[in-house]
């Protein structure tokens, strides 16, 4: 039996990740395969959420979609996986984010050159001992069994038959599949090879699967040959590094361990004396703060929904981690940048991301502190209510809506005499693991829709729409009314796709054209299909609209006519947008990143990574500079080139977008220089005019600034000048008036508002000075608790202060009522409190906000004078009576 033997000495084999991770690289680089750059982990499959596997970037590779760049590539593809979020930091190997190893044929070597090079590179460069590997193959892959035994020399009683949930990969219920093999370590070797468990996971870890793709699935189930069989593997880098270093987990590896390192020293423990339950807050925060940097510099922002969903929840699990531990300042940032050092020399972006990766953090930890707070107060309303127990759902809400720990919620209600339904807790919990595994989980490799599968099978569209703006075309395929077709007549919804188009199909923030198909050769009464929209699935154009006359079927030759308005509107407001972009960096700040935009026929939206507003000045500037560039009628030049050339030109690309090795310039010079695909103008002084209609936020750290140029601009001036008109005519005024007319109307307005005020006030006091012949003696105190309905907040703090004033320093006042006694569902409480009262330890501001609460709100204030409210009107009268009580009893301890 022949194995082979390593040829490293331990000095020299890989140890650090970074050097795990270039001798893999390197080992398939010397065997042919091209190094490839990891790609972003927002894939391009609409399918998918995020890259979840290091095969993702060549899905349509595998599926014959997209030209292979080389026969055979290696990668390290960081990857994001989530739907296991609770097992990290409490098993050995759970991570949200991670690096996944990986070699790739695409039709050139297969299953027996895959697994020798596996072994060789698993024994000879990593140094492992055969006598702690095992390799599981397919149940039915005698072949993998045949070439492990026989040609690797693996011990027969350490390969170990799987079955197909194991050792099976599928696409999905269609599609490409085959059989895998994977190579596990044995940290127990001792106990030998008799009854291998390979689920026992304190023994064994898997850290390289093969997936031999060799069939092809219909929807029958019937397996058939590929012609083109594919190899995919892959190997985690977090796995071998655990191996190799010799640590109990891979949170312990150097590839984690210095952010734990970093949260540690940030919460004043030391890790290796922490238990079980603090260690594991440490793991969660080092692998967090890796995921969560990662997808910030991926362009992902925090929302409630898709990715930016993701990325708030890992956020919020890393500060409610960390308030477990101890920590009570903000500390994303610091995590941050300890993450941006860890990583920087294999990820560079995220050096040049750093302004926004930690703005980012900052934001999203300020708001998450908000909602805490939040939370603790629908704590509070829980337990005001007095139930029985916290129920699983009201400690799942808490935990998953406000991010509040459930260690809080029993330790707060454990001091109410309460307990928590943990059960009911832990059943909302698998409720929702279970909606999180099934929609991140699964890559489907198969096609949905009807232009999916008509698209699969076509060659690339041809556009020559740079050129000309008319094309004779032929019709390579139809979906008739959401199903294909070979024909389609009058009043059907058709999409087309042609040979060649001069048609731009939607791209790059870009609307597509929209014009006529007609019969060939024949004039306006041969029309056949309005055109009104044209989209790419993937390099095939398709064209939608509805056959006003006639007929078309497949093969027909059609004459294609771009609506030539249209076109040149959209051409201004592209150009436009590129030197939108060229004066944002100009004048707002060098660092300004594209986060999308849109580009139609009537006007242009750009958004960008920026931390502020920009300013009304700013936005003159702006204006003025383009509108500048545009007179100076400089000629666009374009061209094509290899993308480092561009690069090194200096072109801007926009962040996360994919580029192909030859790219399209667009250059207005001395201006702007971008890759860009989409249409433009050949000269600026053909966009004519160009205004910025408005500026706002739309995202946490995303600007968004709306315009019109060209065409465009005339019919807003126009309905901005009627605007103008009708309100000098309302004012009698002439437009340059119309201003200092609106202002002193508007200080007329505040003048009334604050003699309003001054006269609900004073009524206020008036209503309330029969009140302090009420108040009752306690000991040294005065003590007057009372309803005051019909009266606002600022009215019942002025009635309060002025009792409180006349009863001297023992007075204490409390005073709650309707602002509309036909409102119910507001309520507002005043406490006011002398200088005796505060030197007894009770505080206005505290006081009243528990007071609050017995009417299902809250607030607070001042020691001598506080607000609060409530939304339980018909409960004021007990939290009155409340808070009588309980000064009552307090000025009475006082004595």
């Amino acid at each position: 039996m022949a194995v082979a033997r390593p040829s490293r000495t331990d000095a020299a084999r890989p140890r650090t990740g970074a050097e795990i991770r270039e001798a893999f690289l390197s080992f398939f680089e010397q065997r042919g395969h091209r190094r490839m750059p990891s790609a972003s982990l927002v894939p391009e499959d609409p399918t998918v959420l995020l890259t979840i596997a290091g095969m993702l970037p060549f899905k349509p590779i595998f599926l014959g979609q997209q030209e292979r760049p080389a026969p055979c590539a290696t990668t390290s593809q960081k990857c994001i996986r989530t739907n296991d979020i609770e097992n990290v930091g409490r098993t050995a190997r759970h991570q949200t984010f991670f690096e996944m190893l990986g070699n790739f044929s695409f039709g050139d070597y297969f299953k027996q050159q895959a697994i020798e090079w596996a072994w060789e590179l698993s024994t000879e460069v990593f140094g492992l001992d055969p006598k702690n590997l095992v390799v599981s193959v397919f149940r039915e892959d005698d072949e993998a069994e045949q070439i492990w035994r026989d040609v690797v020399g693996v011990n027969p009683r350490r390969i170990i038959r799987m079955d197909e949930e194991d050792n099976f990969w599928a696409s999905g219920p269609t599609g490409p599949c085959g059989p895998c093999s994977e190579i596990y370590y044995d940290f127990k070797p001792e106990l030998g090879d008799e009854g291998i468990d390979l689920e026992d996971d304190d023994r064994f870890i898997e850290f390289y699967n093969l997936v031999f793709m060799q069939s092809n699935r219909d929807a029958q189930g019937v397996l058939t040959p590929l012609a083109n069989r594919n190899i995919d593997t892959g190997m985690g880098l977090e796995r071998m590094a655990q191996i190799l270093q010799k640590v109990p987990n891979n949170y312990e590896t150097d590839l984690i361990f210095p952010l734990i390192q970093a949260a540690a020293d940030r919460a004043g423990v030391d890790y290796y004396q922490l238990d079980e339950k603090g260690k594991t807050s440490l793991k969660v925060i080092g692998d967090h703060s890796r995921a969560v940097t990662q997808l910030i510099s991926d362009g992902v922002t925090a929302s409630n929904l898709g990715r930016g969903y993701i990325l708030r929840r890992l956020l919020r699990r890393v500060v409610r981690h960390g308030r477990l531990l101890g920590i009570d300042k903000p500390f994303l940032q610091a995590m941050g940048e300890a993450s941006i050092a860890l990583m920087q020399s294999v990820h560079p972006q995220l050096i040049e991301r750093r302004e926004v990766i930690l703005a980012e953090l900052q934001r999203e930890e300020a708001r998450f502190l908000e909602t805490l707070e939040r939370g603790e107060k629908l704590l509070a309303d829980v337990l005001a209510a007095k139930p029985k127990q916290i129920s699983g759902e009201q400690a799942f809400e808490l935990y998953d809506t406000y991010g509040f720990p459930l260690e809080l919620t029993q330790e707060i209600a454990e001091e109410h005499g309460l307990a928590v339904d943990l059960a009911g807790f832990e059943t909302a919990m698998e409720q929702q693991r279970q909606r999180a595994k099934a929609a991140a989980v699964s890559i489907d490799l198969t096609l949905q829709d009807a232009i999916d599968q008509v698209a699969a099978g076509l060659q690339d569209t041809e556009f020559r729409g740079y050129e000309q703006l008319e094309q004779s075309s032929s019709i390579q395929a139809l979906v008739v009314n959401g199903e294909p077709a070979q024909s389609a007549s009058a009043g059907d919804a058709v999409q087309v796709v042609l040979d060649v188009t001069p048609f731009y199909g939607e791209g790059g923030g870009q609307i597509g054209d929209r014009g006529t198909l007609v019969a060939d050769g024949q004039a306006g009464d041969g029309l056949i299909v309005m055109v009104e929209s044209v989209s790419r699935n993937r390099s095939v154009f398709v064209h939608s609209g509805r056959v006003e006359r006639g007929a078309l079927s497949v093969g027909d030759v059609v004459h294609g006519r771009v609506d030539r308005a249209c076109r040149r509107r959209a051409q201004a407001n592209h150009t436009a947008t590129h030197l939108l972009q060229a004066a944002l960096k100009q004048v707002v700040d060098p660092g300004i990143a594209q986060a999308g935009s849109l580009v139609s026929f009537d006007r242009l939206r750009f958004d960008f990574h920026c931390p502020r507003a920009v300013t009304t000045e700013e936005l003159g500037r702006i204006e003025s500079l383009i509108n500048g560039w545009i007179a100076d009628a400089h000629a666009l030049e374009v061209q094509e080139m290899a993308i480092e050339q561009a690069k090194a030109a200096g072109a801007v690309a926009m962040f996360g977008e994919k580029y192909a090795d030859v790219v399209r310039v667009v250059d207005v010079p001395g201006v702007s220089m971008e890759l860009c695909g989409g249409t433009h103008v050949r000269n600026t002084a053909e966009i004519g005019l160009f205004k910025i209609v408005s500026e706002s936020g739309v995202a946490a750290g995303i600007r968004r600034i709306e315009a019109v140029a060209g065409a465009a601009v005339l019919p807003y001036l126009n309905e901005r000048d009627a605007v103008v008109k009708q309100l000098g005519e309302r004012f009698k005024a002439q437009p340059g008036e119309i201003i200092e007319r609106v202002s002193a109307l508007q200080d007329e307005l505040k003048a009334t508002g604050k003699a309003l005020a001054a006269a609900q006030a004073e009524l206020a006091v008036a209503k309330s000075a029969a009140l302090a012949a009420k108040a009752v003696a306690v000991g040294n105190f005065q003590l007057l608790v009372e309803r005051l309905d019909g009266v606002d907040g600022s009215g019942l703090q002025g009635a309060s202060q002025s009792l409180a004033d006349q009863l001297g320093d023992g007075g204490a006042v409390v005073i709650g009522g309707l602002p509309d006694p036909a409102d119910q569902g507001k309520v507002i409480l005043v406490a006011a409190f002398g200088k005796d009262v505060i030197a007894a330890k009770l505080q206005a501001g505290k006081f009243i906000g528990g007071i609050a609460k017995l009417c299902g709100g809250g607030g607070g204030g001042r020691p001598n004078l506080a607000q609060a409210g409530g939304r339980d009107g018909a409960s004021l009268d007990a939290a009155l009576a409340a808070a009588h009580e309980e000064l009552q009893s307090a000025f009475q301890k006082s004595r």
